[in-house]
């Protein structure tokens, strides 16, 4: 699977959509961004690194962020792994190029991966210290 062209940012907040994009339509008709069959949602506290440093993270200055993600787009995912004794998630391309969530406040750490490939979507999430299997529709999703 590929991460796609589509990585987004809101404030620290960062959306990878990997696979085939489908187009989304808001309630009110307009257009919305693209979803792909694999989301990632990372609320705060992320980095990318490659096998030689950090090329930046969710703290760097900000122009620094779009030449890290051109590390990312259209590469092959090669891993998705989970890491760390409260779950945190890492995607490594073909390239060996790593995009990391590691929360670095209290609570659980703040990320979300959505399966679309099914005939249901599957929300994954960290509650309670472990990984959370839901359909997006609870607090939190």
């Amino acid at each position: 699977m590929e991460v796609n062209s589509r990585i987004l940012t809101y404030g620290s907040a960062v959306f990878i959509e990997c696979g085939n994009l489908q187009h989304v339509t808001k309630r009110d008709g307009s257009p919305g961004n693209p979803e792909g069959e694999v989301s990632l949602g990372v609320e705060w506290s992320w980095r990318i690194e490659d096998s030689g440093a950090i090329r930046c993270g969710s703290w760097s200055d900000e122009e620094l962020w779009e030449p890290a993600f051109e590390g990312l787009r259209n590469a092959r995912v090669a891993r998705c792994e989970l890491f760390g004794l409260l779950p945190e998630m890492a995607i490594t391309t073909d390239q060996d190029v790593r995009f990391l969530s590691f929360s670095t406040t209290d609570g659980q750490p703040r990320w979300h991966m959505v399966d679309r490939r099914g005939d249901s979507p599957r929300w994954f999430t960290v509650r309670e210290g472990q990984l959370h299997l839901g359909d997006g529709s609870e607090p939190g999703d």
